[in-house]
């Protein structure tokens, strides 16, 4: 349950900005969940508008008082503690409305799904590029993350999408803090 919560605010300097500082922090939470196991802490962006880098500076971990404070009790903020201000655990306020915190994935690039047809149906590059032209490209304009793989060293855009929901609805989360349908406070 999410009746409490903490704001983990990052501090920029003049060689690391907001959105690396974030992605980082965001990085070591999922970090912190995947190896503790946690699925009932959930995540969200205060500062969340609907533009490529719209994520803002402040994360906010839901949770119950229990949970909050077992995750803090480990030192996975170790590295970007300096660049990281962080508030008490706080219950939440009564009035506050519910929301989904969620990752969109987006299968963007028409060279990729080419390559994709032509290994699944046998098909020739020219024949995909027949079945599959140039204007099936989305261009994502959600707020992301740049997270590094830990298993493929690579980077990658973690998009994130938040949606006000009439009614809390209760569940797990899943490594990242995010869910398709369980709702975390909004305020």
């Amino acid at each position: 349950m999410t009746s409490h919560y903490i704001d983990l605010r990052v501090v920029p300097d003049p060689e690391t900005g907001a959105p690396q500082l974030l992605g980082i922090l965001f990085g070591k939470l999922h970090q912190a969940l995947v190896q503790l196991r946690i699925d009932n802490i959930g995540a969200s962006f205060p500062g969340y508008s609907n533009n490529p880098r719209g994520l803002g500076n402040l994360l906010r971990l839901h949770g119950s008082e229990t949970d909050l404070k077992s995750l803090l009790q480990q030192d996975w903020l170790k590295g970007i503690r300096d660049h990281v201000r962080m508030t008490e655990i706080t219950p939440v306020p009564q009035s506050a409305r519910h929301c989904v915190v969620t990752r969109r994935q987006f299968k963007t690039s028409a060279d990729r799904l080419r390559r994709r047809r032509m290994k699944r149906h046998g098909e020739t590059a020219e024949q995909a590029a027949l079945a599959i032209p140039g204007t099936v490209e989305r261009k994502p304009d959600l707020p992301y993350l740049n997270l590094n793989s830990a298993s493929t060293s690579q980077t990658f855009c973690l998009f994130i999408e938040q949606k006000i929901k009439p009614e809390p609805a209760p569940g797990k989360f899943n490594s990242y803090g995010l869910s398709q349908n369980v709702t975390v406070p909004m305020f």
